[in-house]
């Protein structure tokens, strides 16, 4: 590949998330190429290997305002691609997508799906409230079925993903390829020996560890609930969530309700071991926390590829997840059906898969449901038989390096490859 080749990658923000991370990967993986990073809003927590522009367009909450930023946007992106000129342009998300596909010149457009678009549609924010919320999914549905085939390649991160926008959005099939994100495993492997300074105290006892936004997706309400009965079998546990979102005050306040010693990192108190769960925000290092603790577990409702899944084996985590639409089975499962969804505890080849959550948000005094209990039940397992989790832990380091960023890489070059002979 010659270094003049180049490439653009097109995303909201580099705001704490999975998509951003791929992006940031990505750009690490790419040698020898030419990399620019467009962006709506200047908000950078991650460091991609690439010159990072900002056309100063964030999200709009009227659909007054989203309307008028469309066409601001649609010549911005279009100014940029003119000077920069790039030989493939990558997008991940909504809606980056729409705009990388109408700006199109001479670039190879590549349209890249990090989640399951049906569940999105549903519960996810993104599309905002009321009748903004019903127009724009109205709209987003259109413009899906009719425009986004005429891209030159659609990438999907999962096959789960894949498999919905064929059946509920009629995207061709023979445009879609199926690119797993990328871990960098050696990177991994150094920071997770970084030292923990201050969050030492934390695991004076077992901890279960949760990474990921404070969001509706995230379902991290059902492990509070399940965490308080874990308590009463083992005392000295402890659960660690990690991340940021807009469900923070309710699962504080949740966490708090359910008699649980809680610890907020914003809130100006040093930490120690002291408390039952811990809110420690974003991290820039994860995986410094994540080979420490005990478990990995996983309540989420919606995923595309949980990036989050496949670093915590690489660090040698046994993990517990749902089994939502989708990801968990591909990863934890590999050979089996991918359709399927698990109706009891699954002992799958490289992690436990449970049957998914309804959703419903539940306060303190609620009894556990059926799942919940199940969860209790399997986590104290995890939690006793020291032989499983070694062999979880040792089946999972090897399952993360079939997502290794060289491996991943090459298929992207393969897809290059192939787009550049079409044309």
């Amino acid at each position: 590949m010659k270094p003049s080749k180049s490439v653009l990658f097109m995303i909201n923000n580099l705001a704490k998330g999975g998509a951003e991370r791929v992006v940031e990967r990505l750009s690490k993986g790419f040698k020898g190429y030419r990399k620019l990073v467009v962006t709506l809003e200047n908000v950078v927590d991650y460091r991609p290997d690439a010159e990072v522009v900002c056309i100063n367009s964030p999200p709009a909450l009227s659909l007054l305002r989203k309307l008028v930023n469309a066409p601001l946007r649609y010549f911005k992106f279009l100014a940029v691609k003119r000077r920069f000129a790039p030989d493939y342009s990558i997008s991940l998300l909504e809606p980056l997508n729409f705009y990388n596909l109408i700006t199109r010149g001479k670039d190879k457009v590549i349209l890249s799906f990090q989640s399951c678009y049906t569940q999105e549609f549903l519960k996810s924010p993104f599309l905002g409230k009321g009748i903004t919320r019903g127009f724009l999914k109205l709209v987003y549905k259109i413009l899906i079925r009719a425009l986004y085939g005429r891209a030159d390649a659609l990438v999907s991160c999962s096959w789960g993903v894949a498999r919905d926008l064929v059946e509920n959005f009629k995207l061709r099939e023979d445009k879609l390829k199926v690119i797993y994100n990328p871990l960098i495993l050696d990177e991994i492997g150094v920071m997770s020996c970084e030292p923990l300074g201050e969050h030492e105290g934390i695991f004076e006892g077992p901890v279960i560890v949760n990474v990921g936004r404070l969001s509706k997706a995230k379902g991290q309400w059902y492990l509070l609930r399940v965490f308080r009965e874990l308590k009463m079998a083992f005392p000295d546990l402890r659960l660690l969530i990690l991340g940021e979102g807009e469900l923070k005050g309710y699962l504080v306040s949740l966490s708090r309700a359910l008699g649980l010693r809680t610890f907020l990192w914003d809130e100006g108190s040093s930490v120690s071991g002291g408390y039952d769960v811990y809110f420690l925000g974003f991290q820039r290092n994860p995986f410094k926390f994540m080979v420490r603790s005990k478990l990995f577990a996983f309540p989420s409702l919606w995923e595309g590829l949980p990036n989050v899944l496949i670093e915590a084996m690489a660090c040698g985590l046994p993990v517990i997840s749902a089994d939502c639409r989708s990801g968990p089975r591909e990863i934890l499962a590999p050979g089996t059906d991918l359709g399927r969804q698990a109706e009891g505890v699954e002992f799958a080849p490289y992690g436990v898969l449970m049957p998914p959550f309804d959703g419903e948000f539940r306060g303190s005094e609620e009894p556990l449901d059926f799942r919940e209990r199940m969860w209790v039940e399997v986590l104290g397992r995890l939690l006793m038989d020291e032989a499983l989790r070694r062999g979880y832990s040792e089946r999972g380091r090897l399952r993360a390096k079939d997502f290794d960023i060289d491996s991943v890489v090459r298929q992207w070059e393969e897809l290059f490859a192939s787009l550049d002979g079409e044309r």
